[in-house]
């Protein structure tokens, strides 16, 4: 038989379970909710004397639930500080998980009743957890809830601390690639933040490697999405999306193959492959929601980069006219247009009618990309030597005049 030691009703575990279980029981009439009260009081007690804390969450969880929409958001807040208090009671830490899934998982069942609330609650709960993997699990619980309650703006904000949240929490592949995907899920819902979308989106891509053939196939649907995205986006002309086997695995697919060579196209040919592909496939860019017009500005531009990531850094007029299929009183018009979008520096010789690039953005960084890169090291290193051998040796030039100078005056 348990013996239970008598605690004081200071208690905050106590106190908020009489006062929880005083308000469930509130319209049973005062013998009976006495009784239940009293009943579930000497139960909680008898939980924290034999270290029962997963027992006592359930306990106490039951009565919060049943009083949530009774009581002021203030009371709940104060209800569920000592009810996420318990994780740090356990002295084994997989109860303390345990303790945590529990309290998550009531707090998400019902979404859309005071949700900045519940998401409040959770991020409570995630400091007072040790072990990173529960704080992870918390995490997702709260990222899920701020969707379903319709609160993301609450949760963006921790969106720029992902890169070290990955760090401590140290989790798996699977679990790296749900979060990457709910986060890009969530941001592509706001227009201003298209472009983290689509880097959460590539992050997730990028965790499909040296997998068979059915897990690769998971990414399939969002290699095309990110494609879309890609294309469609007017202020994003550089990707590594072709080096990434997920999106590679488009290439021969029946479906999607013609949507790979699109990418490719914008990635590594001009404005004439692409009219080419257009005229062939006009029901598939309107499928995916691809304005043709829109495609064509797009592709004048990522055209132009090309042009001007040449080494001899000098286009002529009627090259970038004949290339962007543009009049001659445009020409101007579309190297401003393009280094106002910082895809090259340049300037403009009217004169001589061309233009002296000095910097470009490169579409995608593969090997030539990194064997120019290396190039141009080299020759900068040379240069820099050539002017450290030049400096030394004026040095000593001037050393020797000046000793020459001190046998005269002597």
């Amino acid at each position: 038989m348990t013996t239970v030691v008598p605690t004081s009703e200071e208690d905050p575990v106590l106190a908020v379970v009489r006062f929880t279980s005083e308000l469930a029981w509130a319209d049973a009439g005062p013998d009976f909710a006495d009784s239940q009260v009293t009943n579930l009081c000497m139960e909680a007690q008898e939980c924290m004397v034999m270290g029962r804390w997963l027992d006592l969450a359930s306990l106490m969880l039951t009565s919060a639930d049943l009083v949530f929409s009774k009581v002021s958001e203030k009371d709940l807040e104060c209800i569920f500080t000592v009810i996420c208090d318990l994780v740090r009671k356990p002295d084994v830490q997989g109860e303390a998980q345990e303790i945590a899934k529990l309290i998550s998982s009531k707090l998400t069942q019902q979404p859309n009743d005071k949700p900045a609330l519940r998401l409040k609650i959770l991020f409570n709960l995630y400091n007072l957890l040790e072990s990173p993997y529960s704080r992870f699990y918390v995490y997702m619980k709260a990222l899920n809830l701020a969707v379903s309650g319709n609160v993301v703006e609450h949760i963006i904000p921790s969106f720029k601390k992902i890169d070290n949240f990955l760090k401590e929490w140290d989790i798996g592949i699977p679990d790296q690639r749900e979060l990457y995907l709910a986060i890009s899920n969530v941001l592509k819902e706001n227009k201003s933040m298209a472009k983290d979308s689509f880097k959460c989106l590539t992050k997730y891509l990028e965790t499909f490697s040296n997998e068979d053939a059915s897990t690769m196939n998971e990414a399939k649907e969002e290699a095309v999405r990110t494609i879309v995205e890609f294309v469609k986006a007017p202020d994003m002309f550089q990707c590594d999306l072709l080096d990434m086997p997920a999106v590679g695995q488009l290439e021969h697919d029946a479906k999607y193959a013609s949507l790979y060579q699109l990418l490719k196209i914008f990635l590594t040919q001009r404005l004439d492959a692409y009219l080419d592909f257009q005229a062939e496939n006009s029901t598939l860019l309107e499928s995916y929601g691809l304005v043709h017009e829109d495609c064509i500005t797009k592709m004048r531009l990522m055209s132009l980069v090309d042009l001007a990531s040449d080494e001899s850094g000098q286009i002529s007029y009627s090259l970038i006219k004949e290339t962007l299929q543009i009049y001659d009183d445009d020409v101007e018009w579309w190297v401003v247009k393009a280094i106002a979008a910082k895809l090259l520096d340049c300037k403009m010789d009217q004169m001589n009618q061309i233009i002296l690039v000095s910097r470009c953005t490169e579409r995608m960084f593969g090997q030539r990309q990194w064997q120019n890169l290396r190039s141009k090291l080299a020759t900068w290193r040379g240069n820099i030597a050539h002017v450290i051998s030049t400096i030394q040796a004026n040095k000593l030039t001037d050393d020797s005049s000046q000793a020459m100078q001190g046998l005269m005056i002597r």
